[in-house]
């Protein structure tokens, strides 16, 4: 896990020392660059290494291969060891124990087709000589970044997009993008908080030619979302076959020459991890997790009571509030891009004080969107009736009257019984049901990603949950992960985005996940052969701050102070008016308008820190 860089643009070194130092928490291990001076290019490679598979110096990057074959690679090739056994036998040679020689070598075998063969996360560059190319890929989930900038003969490209302004004159703040944060709470990929800077799409990868400054990208996976393969065994069948997919992602993802522990909520997914972990390890499992005073926000005694059951050696992170404001003071640093999902303060908090402990740690994200485990997926097994049966014109004489009530959870459903099916309700709050305080000249809910949720392949509960896996893991989750975890140097493993595990949860029947209130069932099945089901008798919990009430209490001069009319006066494509309405709504205790005093907070902070003097158009 690592931070990554290169560029065609002609930086001089004290310059590209700069845009590796701006992310060295990324990589604190070793900082390396190259330069590769042709007759008609000036070619610069920039790494900062987290040590985590051969930690000997031979396996520092940039990392040549063969002589001609160049490579910045940030993530893990879970596979490697088997995929350099069969290469061993194509007659190629190895100096290292790493995984970043065998991309090399893979990619002098398959060409393009290399991913193909990679299970893992990453992001890599391959500066190919002979073909006078850049060839790059990112992982099929989007788990590792991949930021990147192209004017024709100039290519610059970081695993943050900070590296990238750095030094770079030609860069405006998109106000697109603005609009696309405050309706999604991120920005979705391709673009990025510059018009000038894209995002490389997961599951893609791209070449660049140096010569002619061509860029192409192209597709080399997708999900199954016209369900081409569907599973035909049984239930025991399926569970049989998961489980040991599931055991191999886990057992892999334990290999590091460094410590490695799990983060253990106490939820479904991360007790299932946990327990995995601790039956195949060697030595005594840590587990970590977040404590809040608030007691509706704190699941640590239920993760304690995993973790006395699993016998791990288990930490309790206690959030406390100065340290969390700090977070908060800092977080433009670290993110270096609007980013609005609140549960980023504990996950820095969680992977801070992990690091103390480990260097690697095995997390459950992914599960929930496989599986369909939030609880919007039961909202829709419930509610879904009412678009299909009742009549619009019903639905709006209802709407009316709930109007007429007080009570902002009855005003929020009487704007979600207008509209007019449950596709475009789930778009609605996974973006937001309302978004009039937003002034925009785009259709910020008009995103290729649609199309897994608006055709008729399948049926509407594998539909959202496909949709999900392309956006809120995607964007929200794995942006939310990545930056909180490499800010403090600490490396994130998700056996439970292991491709094969989406693939396999993708072809399932629906109610080998959901049957009738259950849940994640086959996740559960699985589960309970390790930790008794009782223990998980209770709701399914977030994993937030608890804004609500510190924006109304200990936050609250914070939020006035900061979204008064200068500084919302600052701030593009907003309705002031609107937004001060919400504002006084939310500190009066009529309605939670956390989620948007969140995101504008971060946005001005991020133009505060980071867009000072650019043009926004």
């Amino acid at each position: 896990m690592c931070g990554i860089y290169g560029t065609t643009i002609r930086y001089n070194k004290m310059q590209i020392r700069d845009k590796l130092d701006r992310t060295a928490f990324r990589g604190p291990d070793q900082t390396g660059q190259e330069s590769y001076i042709t007759e008609n290019s000036n070619i610069t490679l920039g790494h900062n290494r987290l040590s985590i598979i051969d930690l000997d110096p031979r396996s520092n990057q940039p990392f040549t291969y063969y002589e001609k074959i160049h490579i910045v690679f940030n993530g893990e090739i879970y596979n490697f060891k088997t995929l350099k056994d069969k290469l061993y036998t194509k007659g190629y040679n190895f100096n290292t124990t790493s995984d970043t020689e065998v991309i090399c070598a893979a990619y002098l075998e398959y060409g393009e087709y290399c991913v193909n063969h990679f299970n893992g996360m990453f992001a890599f560059v391959i500066y190919d000589e002979k073909k006078h190319c850049f060839f790059g890929a990112r992982d099929r989930l989007g788990q590792k970044p991949f930021y990147y900038y192209h004017k024709g003969k100039e290519f610059e490209f970081a695993s943050q997009i900070s590296s990238i302004q750095l030094h770079n004159q030609r860069l405006t703040v998109s106000k697109k993008s603005i609009s696309f944060y405050l309706t999604w709470g991120n920005i979705p990929d391709p673009q990025s908080i510059f018009n000038e800077v894209k995002k490389l799409k997961a599951g893609h990868s791209f070449v660049y030619n140096i010569h002619s400054g061509s860029f192409n990208t192209k597709a080399y996976w997708d999900i199954d979302w016209k369900l081409t393969h569907p599973f035909k065994g049984t239930y025991h069948e399926a569970k049989m076959e998961f489980k040991n997919i599931l055991i191999d992602a886990v057992q892999s993802r334990l290999f590091a020459d460094v410590p490695v522990g799990v983060f253990l909520s106490g939820g479904i997914d991360s007790s299932l991890i946990s327990a995995i972990a601790t039956n195949f390890s060697t030595s005594k499992t840590k587990t970590f997790s977040v404590k809040f005073n608030e007691q509706d926000y704190d699941e640590s005694p239920f993760a304690q009571k995993i973790a006395n059951h699993l016998q791990t050696d288990h930490y309790i992170i206690e959030c406390d509030y100065n340290e969390g404001l700090d977070l908060i003071e800092n977080f433009h640093y670290y993110y270096d891009e609007p980013f609005a999902d609140a549960s980023a303060i504990p996950s820095m908090l969680l992977s801070k004080h992990t690091r103390k402990h480990v260097t690697v740690a095995l997390s459950g994200d992914g599960g929930d969107e496989s599986f369909l485990g939030y609880h919007r997926y039961n909202w829709v097994k419930k509610s879904s009736w009412i678009y299909s049966s009742v009549p619009l014109l019903i639905r709006n004489a209802s709407s009316e009257i709930l109007d007429l009530f007080p009570n902002y959870r009855l005003k929020t459903i009487a704007k979600a019984l207008r509209i007019k099916n449950v596709n475009e309700a789930y778009l609605g709050i996974m973006s937001s049901i309302d978004l009039s305080y937003i002034k925009s000249e785009f259709d910020t809910r008009d995103i290729i990603e649609k199309k897994y949720l608006y055709h008729r392949e399948k049926n509407l509960y594998e539909r959202i949950s496909d949709f999900d896996i392309k956006t809120y893991l995607n964007w929200d989750i794995n942006t939310k992960v990545d930056r909180a975890t490499m800010a403090y140097s600490l490396e994130a493993r998700s056996p439970l985005m292991d491709h094969r595990i989406v693939e396999f949860a993708r072809s399932l029947p629906t109610n080998f996940k959901f049957e009738k209130n259950n849940q994640k069932r086959i996740l559960k099945d699985i589960l309970y052969e390790y930790i008794p089901r009782e223990f998980f008798d209770r709701p399914k919990a977030g994993f937030t701050m608890p804004f609500q009430k510190w924006f109304r209490d200990d936050l609250k001069e914070f939020v006035l102070d900061e979204l008064n009319d200068e500084g919302l006066s600052t701030l593009p494509c907003i309705n002031i008016n609107n937004v001060k309405i919400r504002i006084n709504q939310h500190m009066n205790g009529t309605w939670n308008r956390y989620p948007m005093i969140w995101s504008l907070l971060v946005l001005k902070q991020w133009l505060k820190n980071n867009g000072t003097g650019l043009t926004i158009k």
